[in-house]
């Protein structure tokens, strides 16, 4: 009999991660989630849950450590968890941004280094990164949140190269507005600049409304568990806004892909 899949996703306290835990952990697949704080999380069905902060290169060792010692070997890891960020590249510090890069960046590269080795030993494996159309699609005041996804994107495509040979192979998943806490409460730059009100203010109320209307994280959680379990393809987007950006941003010139952007955010 095969044995089930063990699969370890990040940040299932809420949103695309949680319902990515339960997606796989009813796919018949022994189920780990990482969470800051165990006692502040409703506990999830079929699904283990581990302490872990991924910005605490200590805590991503202890956490990977204890899903070893319980389950003998990761099979899946599923780097999910984020943070976003409004505002224009002007108003946002470097301390922002490095905060920032220290969870959608840093934080990867931390549960990389602590998964590979185990990995590489068993000579299997599969990296799910969650990435976003922004990481193909840049959006104004969105700049640095975009530098972030679009360093994931690079950073998946060498490790893939770097850890095929090992039996190991690396994916991304670029989902759109998705309708999660994360989107809706995403924190903004501590610095407001006058000149940028108008075109922030009217980007981020497109932003919201597209929220409010986009569809919960269903479709991506499925997305994500089709990219870990199924056949290996670098790139993988959610059916419906993610897919059809995707195709417009690979055919269509590069005018017209911008002009169609400024104007689904109101900008002239």
């Amino acid at each position: 009999m095969k044995e089930s899949p063990i699969v370890l996703v990040t940040g299932v306290s809420s949103g695309i991660g949680r319902t990515a835990a339960e997606t796989f952990a009813a796919k018949g697949c022994r189920v780990f989630g990482t969470v800051r704080s165990i006692a502040k999380t409703s506990p999830l069905s079929g699904v283990e849950l581990i302490e872990m902060d991924i910005r605490d290169d200590a805590s991503v060792e202890l956490g990977v450590q204890a899903v070893i010692e319980r389950a003998g070997r990761i099979d899946i890891l599923v780097n999910n968890a984020g943070m976003s960020m409004v505002g224009a590249v002007e108003e946002t510090s470097v301390t922002e941004a490095a905060a920032l890069f220290d969870t959608n960046v840093f934080g990867v590269l931390r549960m990389v280094r602590a998964v590979l080795p185990h990995m590489r030993k068993q000579r299997h494996g599969r990296i799910v990164n969650v990435s976003s159309v922004l990481g193909f699609l840049p959006a104004p005041y969105m700049g640095l949140y975009s530098a972030s996804k679009h360093a994931v994107e690079g950073l998946s495509e060498t490790l893939d190269h770097e850890v095929r040979q090992f039996g190991i192979r690396v994916t991304l998943v670029q989902p759109s507005y998705t309708k999660t806490n994360l989107d809706a409460n995403s924190p903004q730059t501590a610095l407001r600049i006058g000149d940028y009100d108008h075109d922030r203010d009217t980007a981020a109320r497109s932003v919201v409304n597209s929220i409010n209307s986009a569809p919960g994280p269903d479709g991506v959680a499925n997305t994500i568990v089709e990219a870990a379990l199924g056949t290996w393809r670098m790139r993988r987007t959610p059916a419906g806004q993610a897919s059809l950006l995707s195709k417009l941003r690979r055919f269509m010139p590069a005018g017209p892909v911008d002009a169609s952007l400024r104007k689904s955010l109101g900008l002239a």
